[in-house]
């Protein structure tokens, strides 16, 4: 039988003390209404722990560009505004010019939050995959045992006829260094179809997003979202075309 390609639950780490730790305190501006942690907040955590992790490792300052190829947030419990969020980052798998990255949040309150990213190294000059030195990939090394990872997509296409689709307006805010619309922005997006089905997130649940291409500040943007039972998905298209997909299901847990 085949492995999923996203595990269920998400690997465990085999040292979380040896796991690179931030903490912070969740904002207004990061949390709903109900003063949850919204699914774009955490994936600019992961984003800040991530570009916060290279300035404690070797080379850290010679692999500052990167692109989000997938990522998948497992919420088991939400954390919410006025609590304090403790964030362990380690690898979880890696070959030479990617890396697929485990994230773990708490809050001091019992809020518990479970992420993975696949992550690509880019040269920034060229715009290309580039390998990783190898004093950067040496922890990552020693700690993992998955050293040939490969991309294999979780996600397909919506082919559903009746689906809904409405417009989702950029900004130049949304824009990053790299010229694409940022990872988070995404997740907005996730948030826009939560909102209209808030039926869709019930506890536990896992939420995904992979890019299929980029998004540029000049592109007209449609929120393709399809129902399913216990769920959702979502689709991102510029021009006809899919640029990134998405879903959101109940987590199952326990045998």
């Amino acid at each position: 039988m085949t492995a999923p390609v996203v595990a269920t639950p998400l690997p465990d780490c085999p040292d979380l003390d040896q796991a690179f730790a931030a903490s912070w305190p969740v904002r207004l501006g990061d949390t709903d209404d109900q003063d949850r942690l919204r699914l774009d907040a955490v994936a600019r955590y992961l984003q800040d722990i991530g570009f916060d992790h290279l300035d404690a490792v070797a080379d850290g300052d010679k692999h500052q560009a990167w692109i989000v190829r997938r990522t998948v947030i497992d919420v088991y419990e939400p954390i919410m505004f006025g609590d304090r969020v403790h964030l362990r980052r380690w690898a979880d798998a890696l070959s030479n010019r990617w890396c697929d990255m485990r994230i773990r949040l708490t809050g001091e309150r019992g809020g518990h939050i479970e992420a993975a990213a696949f992550l690509i190294h880019i040269d920034p000059v060229a715009g290309r995959p580039a390998r990783m030195s190898d004093a950067f990939m040496a922890p990552m090394l020693a700690g993992t045992t998955e050293h040939r990872l490969r991309w294999r997509a979780a996600l397909t296409e919506l082919d559903d006829r009746e689906v809904e689709a409405v417009p989702f307006p950029l900004r130049v805010t949304d824009v990053d260094r790299l010229g694409h619309v940022n990872n988070a922005v995404y997740w907005e997006a996730v948030e826009e179809a939560l909102a209209a089905h808030p039926d869709r997130q019930t506890l536990p649940y896992r939420a995904i997003v992979e890019h299929v291409g980029p998004v540029m500040a000049v592109d007209k943007v449609m929120l393709r979202t399809g129902l399913r039972p216990g769920g959702l998905r979502l689709q991102l298209d510029v021009d006809g075309a899919a640029r990134a997909l998405g879903s959101v299901d109940r987590l199952e847990i326990g045998g």
